[in-house]
C-alpha cells in the first residue's frame, strides 16, 4: 500500500497494528462512566436541569450541549476551571483556541483594565482600532483586514467579498469542513453518510435550516476532485474557502502538495482561495497556519486566538479584493466592529505571543504528542496521534485520517469511552467524540504530565 506523506510543518504518527478491543466491554464500560458521571456531576446535572426553562437546551451555544448533561463551570484560572461540582479540572479545550494565553491571562486583564479608563465602543474610527488592524496585517502577512465580532461573521463577509469581487455566487467549501453557522457554510458540516454520495465526488448535503444557494463540496487532501469540479463550474464559483488543516473532525494534516496544488488550480480557474484560520490562527504558529505551510490564500478569516478571551474576529487579505468593501460592491457593517476590548486584546496578544512563547507550547504539545503515542504502541491501541502547532489528537483508527470519509470509518464507541472518561477524571476536553487538546500558555510540565497519566490510565482501563 503506499504510503502518503502529510506536511512537514505537521505531526501525525501511526504504531502498527493493534489488538482489537471487544464492543460489548466498550458498552460495558460507557455504562460504568456513565453512572460514575451522575455522582461526580450532580450538580451540574441540576444546573442544566434549571437553565433550560429559560434557555434552549440550556447552553447559548448547541455544541456545548452534550449527554448526559454538560459540565457547567463557575471559574478559571490559567490552564484549569472549576465546575459547580467543585471539581478542579484540566481545561484541554481552551476555548478552541480562544483562551491561547490561558484564562485570566495577567497581561490580558491588566490591558483590558487599562482600556476602560478610555472607553468601550467608539462606533467611530480610531487610532486605536487603526493601531490593532496594522499589528494583524503586519502579523499574518495580508494588505487589508476588517474586524468582525465572531468567527461566522469573518467567513460569512469573506465570502461574499469574493463573490462581489468575483461576479459570482457559487462557492465550494470541503466535506466535512465547518465554517460558523452561517447558510451556505453549513453545508455538509458532518453530512450523513447516506446522502452525500461518492468519496471522490461528493453530493452536498443542506440541512434542514439552512439557506444555502449554489454550494459544491470536494473531499480534503484530493486536488484531482477539486480540478474536477472547477472544470464544470468554475465559471459560477466565487471562492473554495477551507480550513488549511482541518480542525473540526479531530485534527487532518494537508498531504504533501496538497495545498501547493489547490493554490494553483484556483489561480488558473479564476476563483479565490479563502483560509479560514478561526481555529488555527495563532494555535498553528506566530504567523498562522498559511505562513507556516507556505501557501498564501486570497482571503484569510481569523477569531478566536487574536482576542485572548475577548470575542473578536476579523477577516482580511489583498488590496486587489478588499477594494470591494471599499467601493461599495460589498458592504460589511456592525455596530460593535472595532470595540475597544477587542482592540486592547490584539495589543496584548501580539506583545505576548512571541514566537519563543509559541515554540515552547508546541514543544508541550510534542512531548504529549509523543508520550501519549508511546502508550497507545505500548497497550496497542486501535489509534494514532495527530497535531499542528499547539493542538493535538489521538484519532481511534489505525489507520491515518486524510478526510471526511476517513474520520467516519473511525472508531466513535471508544472517543465516547475516552470522552466520559476524561470528565470523570478531571480533564475538559471539547465535545463532538472528535477529541483533540490545546496546550496554551498556561500548561507546564505538570499539565502535560496529568495528561498523559490520565490517558495510560484510560489505556489501562480500556485492556482491563
Amino acid at each position: 500500500m503506499q504510503t502518503i506523506s502529510n506536511h512537514s510543518q505537521t505531526f501525525r504518527a501511526t504504531y502498527g497494528p493493534s489488538k482489537p478491543v471487544d464492543i460489548t466491554a466498550i458498552k460495558k464500560k460507557i455504562q460504568e462512566q456513565l453512572d460514575l458521571y451522575d455522582k461526580v456531576n450532580a450538580k451540574s446535572g441540576a444546573e442544566n436541569k434549571a437553565a433550560v426553562s429559560t434557555i434552549p437546551l440550556g447552553v447559548h451555544s448547541s455544541f456545548q450541549s452534550f449527554d448526559p448533561w454538560p459540565i457547567s463551570m463557575t471559574s478559571a484560572k490559567g490552564a484549569w476551571v472549576t465546575n459547580v461540582d467543585g471539581r478542579k479540572m484540566l481545561d484541554l479545550s481552551m476555548g478552541f483556541g480562544a483562551m491561547l494565553v490561558g484564562h485570566l491571562n495577567p497581561d490580558v486583564t491588566e490591558e483590558l483594565k487599562k482600556i476602560l479608563d478610555v472607553g468601550t465602543l467608539f462606533t467611530s474610527p480610531s487610532p486605536i482600532s487603526r493601531d490593532a488592524a496594522e499589528i494583524l496585517c503586519r502579523r499574518f502577512g495580508i494588505d487589508q483586514i476588517r474586524f468582525t465580532n465572531s468567527g461566522t461573521e469573518s467567513t460569512l463577509y469573506a465570502i461574499r467579498t469574493a463573490a462581489a469581487y468575483t461576479k459570482k455566487d457559487g462557492i465550494a467549501k470541503i466535506e466535512g469542513g465547518y465554517h460558523g453557522s452561517g447558510g451556505p457554510l453549513m453545508v455538509s458540516t458532518k453530512p450523513p453518510l447516506d446522502k452525500i454520495g461518492s468519496p471522490e465526488d461528493p453530493t452536498p448535503y443542506v440541512p434542514p435550516t439552512s439557506v444555502a444557494g449554489e454550494v459544491h463540496v470536494v473531499p480534503y487532501n484530493n486536488a484531482e476532485s477539486l480540478e474536477r469540479l472547477f472544470k464544470k463550474h468554475a465559471s459560477t464559483i466565487s471562492c473554495l474557502i477551507m480550513e488549511p488543516v482541518m480542525e473540526n473532525i479531530g485534527i487532518v494534516v494537508p498531504d504533501e502538495g496538497y495545498l501547493e496544488r489547490v493554490r494553483e488550480l484556483c489561480d488558473e480557474y479564476g476563483v479565490l482561495l479563502v483560509f479560514d484560520e478561526v481555529k488555527t490562527g495563532l494555535t498553528a504558529g506566530p504567523q498562522g497556519a498559511a505562513q507556516r505551510l507556505g501557501v498564501t490564500p486570497d482571503l484569510i478569516c481569523l477569531a478566536k486566538s487574536i482576542g485572548g478571551g475577548v470575542p473578536l474576529a476579523a477577516f482580511g487579505g489583498k488590496n486587489e479584493y478588499m477594494a470591494a468593501v471599499s467601493d461599495g460592491r460589498m458592504n460589511h457593517l456592525g455596530t460593535f466592529n472595532g470595540h475597544l476590548l477587542g482592540m486592547a486584546a490584539v495589543k496584548v496578544i501580539d506583545r505576548i505571543a512571541t514566537p519563543e512563547k509559541l515554540a515552547e507550547c508546541e514543544s508541550y504539545n510534542l512531548q504529549a504528542l509523543n508520550r501519549i503515542g508511546e502508550i497507545i504502541k505500548e497497550y496497542e491501541l486501535p489509534a494514532h496521534s495527530v497535531g499542528f502547532g499547539v493542538k493535538g489528537c489521538t484519532t481511534w483508527s489505525e489507520k491515518p485520517v486524510r478526510n471526511y470519509r476517513d474520520y467516519k470509518a473511525t472508531d466513535f464507541d471508544i472517543a465516547e469511552l475516552s470522552f466520559l472518561w476524561s470528565i470523570n477524571h478531571d480533564i475538559m476536553t471539547p465535545p463532538g467524540l472528535d477529541e483533540q487538546w490545546l496546550i496554551s500558555f498556561a500548561h507546564g510540565q505538570a499539565e502535560i504530565d496529568f495528561q498523559v497519566e490520565d490517558f495510560r490510565n484510560f489505556a489501562k482501563y480500556l485492556r482491563s
